[in-house]
């Protein structure tokens, strides 16, 4: 029993891990900072599952690979998700001449919003109010959302995902609307300043 364990969590080095450097990478929300793990490791099986904050340990970039399996393309598919991260990386890395890591973090940053909305009930009325966002929801809605915008982009044809996703995280990293996660974010936040 103990020898299937172990397999299950095994760890796995990637090309994609040792392309780029994480050592460089400058995180400048320090809300987010404590929540973002740069260290390159993918694992196979769930090690962190089920523990509190334990997917904050999970390398960053296998968090992007993570939600890309959530889309309806990659559903449970994680090589074929491995790989159209690894081609998006390799299309920023040449578009913008940084670090793709780097790209993610900015677009993470600019993606992720502060404030949203929850429902307060008052005797039977329900009421709208504006709440903080959590780092680690902050993280998660952010990522979410890149990745939902990448194959939103229309009909994912054979090595089409990669220049969505790499289109995305582009455009998200320059805070620019036309990015779906950037869209998003501003929505929540112009929703949740209403409801102040």
């Amino acid at each position: 029993m103990e020898k299937k364990d172990n397999m299950t969590n095994k760890q796995y080095t990637f090309p994609l891990l040792q392309k780029y450097d994480p050592s460089e990478v400058k995180i400048e929300d320090k809300g987010l900072a404590r929540y973002i793990s740069l260290e390159p490791k993918v694992y196979t099986g769930a090690p962190y599952a089920n523990r509190q904050f334990g997917k904050s340990k999970v390398f960053i970039v296998e968090r992007l690979i993570n939600n890309m399996m959530r889309t309806e393309h990659y559903n449970g598919k994680k090589m074929k998700a491995y790989k159209a991260v690894e081609e998006a990386f390799d299309i920023v890395a040449k578009k913008t001449k940084n670090n793709p890591i780097q790209v993610l973090i900015d677009a993470i940053q600019n993606a992720a919003p502060k404030e949203e909305v929850t429902r307060l009930h008052f005797g039977g009325i329900s009421v709208p109010k504006a709440v903080d966002v959590s780092p680690q929801r902050r993280l998660d809605i952010a990522l979410k959302n890149i990745c939902i915008g990448a194959v939103s982009k229309g009909k994912v044809t054979k090595g089409g995902i990669a220049d969505h996703l790499a289109d995305e995280l582009i455009k998200a990293a320059k805070n620019d609307t036309s990015s779906f996660a950037v869209s998003q974010k501003e929505e929540k936040e112009r929703i949740a300043k209403s409801a102040r």
